[in-house]
This record gives structure tokens, C-alpha cells and sequence, in this order.
């Protein structure tokens, strides 16, 4: 094969395809969404914040010049994520990019930084039942889509914690906007369910043309204190937290034709972290 210029690069552009966002409206997730955009893609930002992601939505359309909608979704809730999925196909067209990214704190911090032996099962299932329910759905709603159609490519956020347990000695003095932080259980096992949920549709929809990989995150600065920041930057080998949008890369390159040969893989942006 003789190569022309432009040929590697252009394994990077995104340009006539539609690309979903769950959790588009936090703090990952609106780089992930300008990413994509910037890349060419037409983006549905989607969250449970509907005004939140009408406004991404509308400040994509307006920097990138690409078609994007705001669309309110509970990716725990069935009924919302069908309805989700048809709205995306009328507005925009048929997904070509999936990005599984909601993920929950729940609606008490307390609860959610409890314990393992402190933390409700009501709590522990209000987690699952976003953080994994929720990537099962909406990856059951448009992968099998996409497994019709032939093509696509679904990346899934998962965590270094569903990797490897969290070195509790980091948490002492830790305050995350004022709040004591952990990296709860139900967290953890969360996390590492998306990264099984992703091997095991990896292999299912291999055939099809669909690839599924997992983004794995390192911590990333988003208002720990100094303490925190201090502590789990000795973990780190490059010696410092992530900045969000040292993500964008990662998941331009799983969303893209330049991993066309990468499925069942995850994928860790962790400044090394997994090494040690």
C-alpha cells in the first residue's frame, strides 16, 4: 500500500457521523462532547440535566458548525433510554459512535462516601443502577442498532478503580467540594462491571462490525483539596492529577477509524498509575 498525505490523519475525522454522549453535561463529559464535535462528528448531548445539555448543545452547534441536540435522558429507566434513542435517530440520524459516560454520585454525597459496612443497599443500588443498569441499556438500545447497520464503534467509561483497589492511605484529610471523599465499594464494583459489560459485547458484536472498548480515567482535578491532590499525586508516576482534557485524545482515537483493529481492550489515561 503506497500512502498519500493525509491518509493517517484523516483515520481521525468524524466528519457524516453521529455521536452519542451520555453524561454529557459534567465535567468530562462536555470535553468529550467538544472533542468529538471538533473532530467533525454531529453530537446528542445527553444527560439528566436537560437544560444543561440543551446548552452544550447549542454552544457545539455555534464553535464546531456541527448539528447537535440536547436531549434529557435516565439511562436507569428503560422506557427513557428507548425514547432517548429514537429522538437521536429522528434529529440527527442513525448513531454511529456511542460514548457510555453517565456515571452517579447519587443525590447524597454522605451515603455515596459511605463505608462498606456503613453503605445501604438502597445507595449501593441507586449506584448500579446508573453506573452499570444504565451502560447496559443504552449499549443493549443503540449497539444493537449499530450491529444492524453493520458498523460503530461504542467506548465505555470505566475507572482505574475498576481496575485495582484504591489505596486508602490517600483519603486521610481529603475534602471534595467540602465533602469527606473515599472511592466507595459500590464505585468500585460498578466500574469493574463496565469493564466485563465491555469484553463480553466486544466478543458478542465482533462479527458485526461493532467494537466496544473501555476508557479507563486517572483522577482527574475537579475541586479535591491539597491535601488530596498532594497525596494521590506520590501515587502517580508522572507525579501529578489529569487535566480533563488530557481525556479528549484517548477517546477521539477509540471513537475513530484509527482504532479500527482495537475491540475488548481498555484503554487507561492514568499518567501511569497501573503500573505500579
Amino acid at each position: 500500500m503506497t500512502a498519500r498525505a493525509g491518509d493517517y490523519r484523516a483515520l481521525f475525522d468524524l466528519r457524516g457521523r453521529v455521536a452519542v454522549v451520555t453524561g454529557a453535561a459534567g465535567i468530562l463529559g462536555r470535553v468529550f462532547c467538544q472533542a468529538l464535535a471538533d473532530h467533525g462528528a454531529d453530537v446528542a448531548v445527553v444527560d439528566l440535566d436537560e437544560a444543561g445539555a440543551e446548552e452544550l448543545a447549542t454552544d457545539l452547534a455555534e464553535t464546531f458548525g456541527v448539528r447537535s441536540c440536547g436531549i434529557a435522558c435516565d439511562v436507569a429507566d428503560p422506557a427513557s433510554v428507548a425514547a432517548m434513542a429514537a429522538e437521536v435517530e429522528a434529529r440527527l440520524g442513525p448513531c454511529d459512535v456511542l460514548h457510555n459516560n453517565a456515571a452517579t454520585k447519587t443525590s447524597d454525597l454522605a451515603a455515596f462516601f459511605a463505608e462498606p459496612e456503613d453503605m445501604s443497599l438502597e445507595t449501593w443500588r441507586e449506584v448500579m443502577g446508573v453506573n452499570l443498569d444504565g451502560m447496559f441499556l443504552v449499549a443493549r438500545e443503540l449497539g444493537a442498532g449499530m450491529a444492524r447497520r453493520g458498523r460503530g464503534s461504542i467506548v465505555q467509561t470505566a475507572s482505574i478503580y475498576g481496575m485495582a483497589a484504591p489505596d486508602q492511605r490517600i483519603y486521610e484529610g481529603s475534602r471534595y467540594l467540602g465533602q469527606r471523599i473515599s472511592t466507595p465499594v459500590s464505585y468500585s464494583t460498578s466500574k469493574a462491571g463496565v469493564v466485563g459489560l465491555t469484553r463480553h459485547l466486544a466478543s458478542h458484536w465482533a462479527g458485526a462490525g461493532v467494537r466496544v472498548n473501555a476508557l479507563v480515567p486517572g483522577g482527574v482535578r475537579s475541586g479535591q483539596n491539597d491535601t488530596f491532590i498532594e497525596r494521590y499525586s506520590q501515587r502517580i508516576p508522572m507525579g501529578r492529577m489529569a487535566e480533563a482534557s488530557e481525556m479528549a485524545g484517548a477517546l477521539v482515537y477509540l471513537a475513530s477509524d484509527a482504532s479500527s483493529y482495537v475491540t475488548g481492550e481498555t484503554l487507561a489515561v492514568d499518567g501511569g498509575l497501573l503500573t505500579w
